[in-house]
């Protein structure tokens, strides 16, 4: 973009994609467009990754949705008038609770949505339409790093601590993480650590790596067990921090026992020696860190994967020392706070549990009602949306900043499911794949035409600011919300429209929760202040906690737990009939279902299409040669991808990215086996088989 007048308005805000939330500045307005320049903020210190350079492009996309659109009796959708639009859905809602029971209705959320609209859409399911069938895209994405957190810490906060302790790390191991490309910006806070990184593939981050560790897929947890058994043996265990800190410690012993360097390899296929070396570089450092991703997390024992690495980091002595630690790289933009206030189906704001007693007794003082109205926990997303149209299962779905179209493991049965249904509902700002099946679709505001908060990955609360007015017909999700719940005889005044009196509400109700947010305000906030939760509401203004852990843990007694896990292999093991493991990701250019980067430029020219990575020596065992077109097909389905050979794959494995709709769905091929105690899926790990395609370019 050309310069721009000096006269046109400016604003500092954060970036519209992950958890880094990156510090931007924005300028212009409708007239002269739109620049993004970054801040000096301390996550990205002045740089940007492509997709925050060209966020903006978004906000002037061709098919902006501007008007809400019906699907009338032709099958079409049709523009409507705001006040036909919502009539139509609260009719429908009031047929389907009188004729079915509240639960005939459910709400599926995102972890892209700020605080603000998370809370209050968590409070409108429960209330305006009192059904327990609510959870978030989330559940996709941190639900098995959470659980393994909650269990082992007491608490779940991606990173204990800020992203710049990295900058003084010695050596850092990355389990299942990629952020070369999915954080470019993070980086730089790596720059002078010895990288141990675990994947599958030799990521653009594993090039990088000082020890690349490259295992089967699905066998991460294995690999877990074989590194703690290591420090069992060589001595490298801290036993002064294990025994004033931890407790199940000799459970967790006597499991890895069984691991021994050779046998991981065996099953692994990562070398005895590499293991070694990974144990000794952590146990040697001055400051190491074990930082999971979701190749680790996104298993159907994905919580048992994630609370082995805890295992490990908590046997070196690691989390609660300064410059040392475990985290979790947080995925979504707001993915932190999207998990905190309301929006999973087992929780309630702050952190809470929604079958605690004095839990729910405190949320609905804060909303006015008595215990007794707010509905128990709910079905996790999968199992949400494989409920959907049936006999027990939820008639209308309301979604809120989510794609399950493209997202969703199993995409082709999600999709037949959400053609089953009665009602669909979608608030977006772009007609993704799921609002073009939907019988209502509401325009809402992007980022950059809103107020709001966001949690980052590191549990800092951010401002989000609003340089643009949205288009005329344009609505927020508060807005939205308030205007269904009055059309449902809710009280206005219980559904705010203004995201600060939202956020007020919400400070309340975190008050004593796990994620404390009642200390902080947007006067805090706009003042530039520092603030990570848990920050309290106190006498003198509480400082936030950037660092946790560094007294106590957050279990009653104050120690971390070793958990007591074992290995075991995918739901899906590959055959004769689907010979090659097929594991999923996201590459540089695109984001998420791709719903906002597919619609810029300067992105689809980077990477236009579906592609599949291939060893040449596999492509030329089943007949694929660079820039072919190939049918990958698993036992659930086909996509269609271009050929790309790398010749650091392994032989038994291909990628895909998961950022295509239609044919080019990686997810019409991924299992919906899903983790007991997270119910995240199987996304990373399927078994398929390959073949040259006789069909279109995907």
């Amino acid at each position: 973009m050309s310069e721009l007048p000096a006269s046109v308005p400016e604003t500092n805000t954060h970036c519209p994609y992950c958890a880094l939330q990156c510090g931007t500045q924005l300028c212009g307005d409708s007239d002269v467009g739109v620049k993004v320049q970054p801040t000096d903020f301390p996550v990205n210190r002045g740089r940007l990754c492509h997709k925050g350079w060209t966020a903006a492009e978004v906000l002037t996309t061709a098919d902006r949705l501007t008007r809400p659109l019906v699907r009338g009796a032709d099958g079409r959708l049709d523009v409507a008038s705001w006040g036909t639009a919502l009539d139509t859905v609260a009719e429908a809602l009031r047929t389907l609770r009188a004729q079915h029971g509240p639960d005939s209705v459910a709400v599926l959320g995102g972890g892209g949505l700020t605080n603000e609209k998370a809370y209050l859409l968590g409070k409108f399911a429960r209330l305006a339409l009192g059904t327990s069938q609510i959870d978030y895209n989330g559940r996709f994405c941190m639900s098995a790093a959470a659980a393994a957190g909650n269990a082992a810490f007491g608490l779940d906060r991606g990173l204990p601590f800020p992203v710049t302790d990295l900058r003084n790390a010695q050596t850092v191991l990355l389990a299942g993480a990629n952020v070369a490309e999915t954080m470019p910006p993070l980086m730089q806070h790596l720059d002078q650590a010895e990288l141990i990184v675990m994947d599958p593939r030799r990521t653009a981050t594993a090039q990088r790596a000082a020890l690349h560790l490259q295992p089967t897929p699905g066998t991460d947890l294995a690999l877990a067990l074989g590194l703690l058994h290591i420090a069992l043996a060589d001595g490298l265990v801290d036993r002064d921090y294990v025994h004033e800190h931890t407790l199940g410690f000799d459970s967790a012993a006597r499991r890895a026992t069984a691991w021994w360097p050779e046998r991981v390899e065996e099953i692994t296929g990562v070398p005895a020696s590499a293991q070694r070396r990974a144990v000794r570089m952590l146990a040697a450092a001055r400051s190491a860190y074990v930082l999971t991703g979701r190749g680790v997390e996104q298993h159907s024992k994905g919580t048992d994967t994630v609370a082995a690495f805890i295992n490990v980091a908590l046997a070196l002595g690691l989390p609660g020392r300064i410059g040392s630690g475990y985290g979790c790289l947080t995925g979504q933009g707001n993915g932190q706070g999207g998990r905190e206030h309301g929006q999973k189906a087992d929780q309630l704001p702050g952190y809470r549990s929604i079958t605690d007693p004095t839990a729910r007794a405190h949320v609905a003082r804060v909303w006015g009602v008595t215990p007794s109205d707010l509905p128990g926990p709910g079905r996790s997303a999968y199992e949400l949306l494989d409920a959907l149209g049936g006999d027990q299962g939820p008639r209308g779905l309301l979604v809120f900043g989510s794609n399950p179209a493209v997202s969703a493991p199993h995409a082709s049965h999600v999709t037949q499911r959400l053609a089953s249904l009665d009602l669909l509902v979608v608030a977006d700002f772009v007609p993704s794949e799921t609002a073009r099946m939907a019988d209502v679709v509401l325009p809402v505001t992007q980022w950059a035409e809103e107020e709001g908060t966001l949690t980052n990955l590191e549990g800092r609360v951010l401002r989000r600011r609003a340089l643009l007015p949205p288009p005329p017909e344009v609505r927020s999700d508060l807005r939205v919300l308030h205007d269904l719940a009055v059309r449902l005889d809710e009280p206005a005044n219980r559904y705010p429209t203004d995201p600060r009196e939202v956020f007020e509400e919400l400070r309340a109700a975190s008050r004593g929760g796990r994620a404390d947010y009642s200390g902080i305000s947007y006067e805090r906030l706009d003042a530039g202040e520092v603030l990570h939760w848990p920050c309290p509401h106190t006498r003198e203004p509480h400082p936030g906690t950037p660092r946790l852990f560094l007294d106590r843990f957050a279990h009653p007694d104050g120690r971390a737990r070793f958990a007591d896990v074992d290995h075991r292999g995918p739901a899906e093991e590959i055959s004769s009939v689907h010979p090659l493991y097929a594991t999923t990701g996201r590459v540089l250019a695109h984001y998420q279902s791709g719903t906002q980067t597919r619609r810029v430029a300067e992105l689809t020219e980077a990477v236009p299409e579906p592609f599949v990575e291939v060893h040449p020596d596999t492509a030329a065992l089943y007949g694929l040669e660079e820039q072919s077109l190939a049918l990958v097909s698993s036992a659930r389905g086909s996509m269609t991808a271009r050929v790309r050979l790398d010749g650091t794959m392994r032989l038994d494995t291909v990628f895909l990215p998961f950022h295509f709709p239609d044919e080019g769905r990686a997810n019409l091929l991924t299992h919906p086996a899903l983790d007991p105690r997270s119910g995240m899926p199987e996304f990373k790990v399927c078994a398929v088989r390959i073949a040259p395609s006789r069909g279109v370019t995907p």
